[in-house]
């Protein structure tokens, strides 16, 4: 009996609805209920309790039958709709417009899916390594194989965003092309505007007929404008020596490639008429504003005018600006209006402020030292006090023999103080004048920069760079001068006679600043150039003294000597000097060491790779005008001339600096040789 009893609860089930945790809880809730109702009943009355029993075990039924279809219905519901979202993720896998490759730790293809297939030049791909298949690809890849964000690549005429899943060995890749040729039309389709200037067009015609200035102006125009048709760009000329250009960006694109030839063109057919004129242009783009643009364009056209002219600056907004032309020295003028004007301008200022401070470039040498005296020579001409800011730990041997020499000058003595001096008698009426240089960051102090920055002013010979001063309210920079000194004083004639003269001391040091940065009057020298020296003269500067200046120590001179030594030829017309990776060099002495190899018969263009006093890396080049040694530097993050540059390279090693030099080198220089011979 106990067997058979065990046997037919063993082959009892549960009902399915009861296999549901809801319909499950809902059954024990309406069973107790009729469990107790009958209790009642039964208690209550005995024939009530036996016919609510009998409608209870016929509602029972029907619940338990009604619950299981419930419950049946539910998990076919479920059943489906899961059938329905694995059909779909496979589908998915199969039909959608992303491609899906998926590899083993081999790089054997496990799968593609079928969107991706037509992409390989072989159906067979699966089970092949993808090295095999689509080496390009593969190569990608592995590239990105750490990238865990999606990227942009090309592969096979396409455009991709690619995702890589490195530790599912899965690629994912949507195909862009069609989008990014959308973005190309975009960006192409935008508006460029451009200011042309002819540089020294007033200069050329001041002595010629009207017939010949007509004759000359007709063919510029006709130049212009047949390059304007060529490209499609619209040319409206503003005046004699004005342009006005409107183009497109995907035209721009077209003229940068040529290197904007239109600039030699005219140079050179110009030259061979003994009428040797040039031009710039600034052009700006990527802003939907129009007067912005149209700023800009002015703004870049003023940067290749400051650079010295003959050249094209390119700049969108908030974007480094690139630079074409400039290859052959600027051109001096002749006439002395500009200076007049700076002058009587510099004097106003002077009035208008309590005090002037005067720096030159960190580290400075004579140019420097000598242009700050001038300015202080100006500013008491004008009853103004001025201070000459100047660190004065370490100097060259040459200012450290001016300093001795000012020892017997106690006025200008007094007159030099230190930056941390310099910023605490600053005022909001104060003038901080700029000269050698109109790099911020290149000045003795920074720090009065930033307190004074409403109120600079720059006079300078360097070709104007990218990193310039924001708001300065005069500039004189003057690329074709042969330095600082010689701007500075071509002031003095327009200052009052009442006043006391330049003394000779002050003379010396200015006329020293022109023989250093002149190399003795052998290069960037002009007829004003002469002028200047001619007053200095005439003021009173000491030959002899100016000697000693200039003498250096037995340990300079045999420093010099030792890093000529080391020259190689790196070209055929390119001479460089590689100093030891652990010798610190003073960069006077190296500026030295490169000069003299210009005296090499061959040698156009000299560089030298040295350790700086401060640590970096430094380089300095020369040439004689044939080949831009600015463009050089100025890729490696430095500035100057055409024919003098130089620039300063942290945290790394002497010879990882010449390898970044000879890269840079065979890239502007060889290139431009290249174009040349086509």
């Amino acid at each position: 009996m106990g067997v058979t009893m065990k046997k037919f609860f063993s082959q009892m089930t549960l009902p399915p609805f009861l296999k549901n945790t809801r319909l499950r809880k809902i059954t024990i809730f309406i069973a107790i209920s009729l469990i107790l109702g009958l209790v009642i009943a039964f208690l209550y009355n005995f024939f009530i309790g036996i016919v609510l029993l009998l409608v209870a075990c016929l509602g029972l039924v029907y619940t338990i039958n009604t619950m299981n279809r419930v419950g049946e219905e539910s998990d076919k519901y479920i059943n489906d709709l899961s059938y329905q979202i694995m059909r779909g993720q496979q589908e998915s896998l199969l039909e959608m417009p992303i491609g899906i490759l998926i590899f083993n730790d081999e790089h054997v293809v496990e799968w593609i899916n079928p969107y991706l297939q037509p992409y390989f030049d072989s159906s067979e791909v699966v089970g092949y390594p993808l090295d095999h298949s689509a080496p390009d690809l593969f190569d990608i890849i592995q590239a990105n194989l750490d990238q865990t964000k999606p990227f942009e690549m090309t592969w096979r005429g396409h455009k991709f965003d690619m995702l890589v899943q490195k530790e599912y060995n899965t690629v994912y890749m949507m195909d862009i092309t069609h989008y990014a040729e959308i973005e190309s039309k975009y960006e192409n389709g935008k508006i460029a505007v451009g200011q042309i200037f002819l540089d020294n067009f007033d200069e050329i015609t001041q002595s010629m007929s009207d017939q010949d200035v007509s004759n000359l102006r007709n063919y510029i125009t006709n130049e212009l404008s047949s390059w304007a048709q060529e490209y499609g760009i619209f040319l409206k000329r503003i005046d004699a020596d004005h342009y006005f250009i409107l183009l497109y960006v995907s035209t721009l694109n077209q003229i940068e490639s040529d290197k904007f030839k239109i600039l030699d063109v005219i140079r050179e057919n110009t030259s061979k008429q003994n009428l040797p004129l040039t031009l710039s242009m600034g052009i700006s783009y990527d802003d939907n504003n129009l007067n912005n643009l149209a700023d800009q364009a002015q703004s870049n056209l003023d940067l290749a005018l400051g650079r010295g002219g003959d050249q094209v600056v390119v700049k969108a907004k908030d974007k480094e600006a690139r630079y074409y032309g400039g290859k052959t020295n600027p051109m001096e003028k002749r006439t002395r209006v500009r200076a007049r004007m700076i002058s009587h301008a510099l004097q106003e200022l002077m009035k208008e402020s309590d005090q002037i401070f005067v720096q030159g470039h960190a580290q400075p040498d004579m140019d420097a030292m000598g242009a700050a005296m001038g300015i202080r020579r100006i500013a008491q001409m004008n009853g103004k006090q001025c201070w000459i800011v100047m660190d004065e730990e370490e100097p060259h041997s040459d200012i450290k023999r001016l300093l001795n020499a000012i020892d017997d000058y106690p006025d200008i003595k007094e007159s030099i103080i230190t930056p941390d001096k310099a910023l605490k008698k600053a005022t909001d009426s104060s003038l901080l004048i700029m000269v050698d240089h109109s790099k911020p960051d290149m000045g003795v102090s920074g720090d009065l920069y930033k307190r004074l920055k409403n109120r600079v002013v720059i006079i300078d010979h360097h070709r104007r760079g990218e990193d310039f001063p924001e708001n300065p309210i005069l500039v004189y920079i003057e690329p074709y001068a042969s330095s600082a000194c010689e701007l500075i004083t071509e002031m003095f004639e327009y200052q009052s006679q009442d006043a006391d003269p330049i003394n000779q001391l002050e003379a010396t040091a200015m006329l020293s600043g022109i023989v250093v940065d002149t190399q003795s009057f052998t290069i960037r020298t002009g007829t004003r150039t002469f002028d200047a020296a001619s007053y200095l003269r005439s003021a009173g500067a000491n030959a002899d003294e100016m000697s000693d200046f200039m003498k250096e120590s037995v340990t300079n001179y045999m420093d010099r000597n030792h890093l000529i030594s080391m020259m190689e030829q790196i070209d055929e017309n390119m001479a460089l000097i590689t100093a030891e990776n652990d010798k610190e060099y003073d960069s006077v002495i190296a500026a030295q060491a490169v000069d003299s190899l210009l005296t090499i018969d061959g040698v156009e263009a000299s560089f030298i790779v040295f350790k700086r006093t401060n640590g970096n890396i430094g380089i300095s080049a020369r040439s004689n005008g044939n080949i831009n040694v600015q463009l050089i530097m100025e890729a490696l993050g430095g500035g100057g001339h055409l024919s003098a540059g130089a620039t300063q390279i942290p945290d790394e090693s002497v010879s990882e600096v010449k390898k970044t030099l000879l890269g840079a080198i065979n890239k502007i220089v060889n290139s431009d040789d290249e174009k040349a011979d086509k």
